[in-house]
């Protein structure tokens, strides 16, 4: 679908008298991270049929520079659109959605929802000042996050923090392999500050896979802080998008798709307690230069 197409089929069902249609909503992200952001994103939208991609081929997006990134999604998001033909896009994840969304913007006419560092909600209301962004390498060196920072940190003093391995050790905690404490505790440590004594009071998840072990996060950080997901605001971003709730369903099974290996559903399953599809693979994407 190009910029220059009609407007597409999720604005019909807000018409008064429109013929009630169940919008599809596409999720995507490289691994399982983006699964935090779909579990708001259902509770907010029982009307739904949702398809989730992870492009684990990919994994993790905070290692890629950021040519090889935009291409990447640009290739992997065609491909998905043309299998699809879904009614809004969430990128959820931080990495490529600093990067990439205007560029899906410009190439396609239905909405993207992106997921972003929540700056401004953290520094509003931190106490002491001092709040960090727990994220990825990539994140932490986007343009787009130190306009934030500029743009709403104020008089707070933001300290990012681009974890090397905290999104992979994440993944691994997901699919029940074993992860030490002593090696998120090291991740998570850069992200608590003191500087006299005020210390950081608010740190925000800017990465989703983050939140998928946030009681382990909470159980190892040196002192308790307010942790800050975005995940409910997409959701809110998004029915703005696509219109009002317009009638009640059973939820659909959740659609899997990878680009490497089938997303296990049983895992899916416990995760997001919803029931899911086997896994699809894509067919191999030629990838953009």
């Amino acid at each position: 679908m190009s910029g220059g197409s009609s407007r597409p089929s999720y604005v019909s069902y807000q018409s008064a008298g429109a013929a009630l249609h169940a919008p599809t909503i596409l999720v995507f992200d490289s691994g399982l991270g983006g699964l935090s952001v779909f579990r708001e994103l259902a509770r907010a939208r029982p009307d739904a049929r949702f398809v989730y991609a992870a492009d684990d081929a990919g994994f993790p997006y905070g290692r890629l520079g950021e040519t090889e990134l935009v291409g990447r999604v640009l290739s992997v998001m065609e491909a998905l659109i043309a299998r699809l033909a879904p009614d809004a896009v969430v990128i959820a994840c931080n990495t490529a959605s600093t990067l990439v969304l205007p560029a899906l913007r410009a190439r396609y006419s239905i909405p993207f929802v992106g997921t972003v560092p929540a700056i401004k909600p953290a520094c509003e209301g931190s106490v002491t000042k001092q709040v960090s962004v727990l994220a990825t390498p990539g994140t932490v060196k986007r343009d787009y996050t130190q306009a934030l920072i500029r743009d709403f940190a104020g008089a707070c003093q933001v300290t990012l923090v681009g974890s090397l391995r905290l999104a992979s050790i994440a993944e691994a905690a997901m699919a029940g392999e074993e992860v030490s404490d002593a090696d998120i505790a090291a991740e998570i440590a850069p992200a608590f500050v003191r500087e006299g004594k005020a210390r950081t009071d608010t740190v925000v998840l800017a990465c989703t896979h983050y939140p998928l072990i946030l009681e382990r996060l909470q159980r190892n950080a040196p002192w308790p802080v307010r942790w800050i997901d975005p995940a409910a605001a997409i959701a809110r971003r998004l029915s703005s998008l696509i219109g009002p709730v317009a009638f009640a369903a059973s939820p659909a099974p959740l659609r899997l798709f990878s680009t490497a290996t089938p997303l296990d559903a049983a895992l899916i399953e416990r995760i997001v307690g919803r029931k899911a599809r086997a896994g699809e693979v894509l067919s191999p994407v030629p990838l953009e230069a």
